[in-house]
């Protein structure tokens, strides 16, 4: 396989020593950024996107070119996308899954080839609740209520379905949170045995973690509802146990959505004093989103409309936070990362529409693009 990359050259220590040589800020989108012990190239991250075309959760040679293309178009992060942590936590029957390890082999291949391409290889853990056995989208996505047609019981904090329509989910006793716990303890270890190096809790877009932290999706009356400490419990546990396995010199990372966009949901007031508890637990970065918690939220959709929520966050508690949400343009993507707003730069649809966007953008805050080898001695050699 061949490495990533070259600057203006065909070789690797001429790149190296470009980027040496060129003069950058601490918060240029293409400078360097060091995390315990991991370094990404540049700010640029490929968020973790759902495909829904694995078959027993199992990645195959669409996830290893789908992931493997991202890292040699540049980006400095690539992450696999919502990996169930047992298989009731799937979104869907097509999600990648790391609740055996059967998974592990398969994911092992695309680390190492994204690794080989420059790029740091991430996974994003989730188990989604009460949004768990739904239909792929393009079939419609609506929700497998009978296991005739390939759906499961679904769980969550409360016996509150999703939308109307949806299962209503089991609420979870003592044993049960216990156990999502410990499946997500046992998916940090198997996906440390395939090699990734960021590992990032998926607490955001409606998804277990996230039922238990909203009072919109949280009735209980227990220790894990009421409150909001109470309501913080199951995340905080299993972000305390993830730490605890991950090894010092490796970075975890926390989604969550910052805010319901509802008037007595989640919100980014409660996002802070989470995110200054997820920080005295060692998590080293929170990759905020929003929404997705209920069907009926009226969401502010515009240009980078959730960086003020990266932004708020991060400056309420020291932090380092990722920003994510219709980020398309090299100049925005670079600003939100000068300007102090975030830490780290996600990219998702428009990383699908160009997987070579982290190059262009190179291109278009002046810096020497960082083509791989085999591709830029032919786009860069002079034709007659």
């Amino acid at each position: 396989m061949a490495n990533q990359t070259t600057a203006g050259s065909s070789s690797p220590e001429a790149a190296a020593e470009a980027m040496h040589d060129r003069e950058l800020s601490a918060a240029d989108l293409f400078s360097p950024l060091t995390m315990r012990g991991v370094t990404f190239r540049n700010r640029v991250v490929m968020s973790p996107m759902c495909q829904y075309i694995a078959k027993d959760g199992l990645a195959d040679d669409w996830h290893l070119v789908h992931l493997g293309s991202r890292a040699s178009g540049g980006v400095g992060l690539v992450i696999a996308e919502a990996t169930a942590v047992t298989a009731e936590g799937r979104i869907t029957p097509g999600d990648l899954g790391i609740w055996s390890d059967d998974h592990i082999a398969p994911l092992a291949r695309i680390v190492k080839f994204v690794e080989s391409q420059g790029a740091v290889a991430g996974i994003q853990l989730a188990h989604a609740g009460r949004k768990a056995s739904c239909d792929v989208p393009w079939k419609g996505g609506a929700g497998l209520l009978t296991p005739e047609v390939g759906g499961w019981p679904v769980i969550g904090p409360s016996a509150i379905p999703f939308s109307e329509g949806s299962p209503v989910p089991k609420a979870l006793d003592q044993n049960g949170i216990d156990g999502v716990v410990a499946d997500f303890e046992a998916a940090t270890r198997r996906a440390l045995a395939a090699g990734f190096k960021v590992i990032e809790v998926h607490a955001a877009h409606g998804y277990l973690l996230h039922q238990f932290l909203s009072p919109l999706s949280n009735e209980r009356t227990d220790d894990y509802g009421g409150s909001l400490e109470n309501r913080m419990r199951l995340t905080l546990r299993v972000a305390t146990g993830v730490r605890s396995i991950v090894p010092a010199e490796l970075p975890v990372f926390v989604r969550i959505s910052a805010t319901d966009w509802v008037d007595g949901g989640w919100d980014v007031e409660q996002s802070v004093v989470l995110s200054a508890r997820l920080k005295e637990l060692g998590i080293d970065l929170i990759d905020v989103s929003s929404g997705a918690l209920v069907p009926h939220a009226k969401i502010p959709v515009g240009k980078g409309y959730q960086v003020p929520l990266a932004r708020q966050i991060r400056e309420a508690t020291g932090i380092m936070t990722g920003a994510v949400g219709l980020i398309t343009e090299a100049h925005q993507a670079n600003e939100i990362v000068t300007s102090g707003a975030a830490d780290l730069v996600f990219l998702a649809r428009e990383l699908l529409r160009e997987p070579y966007w982290a190059i262009q953008a190179q291109q278009e805050l002046g810096a020497e693009p960082t083509w791989p080898i085999s591709y830029g001695y032919a786009v860069q050699r002079r034709t007659r």
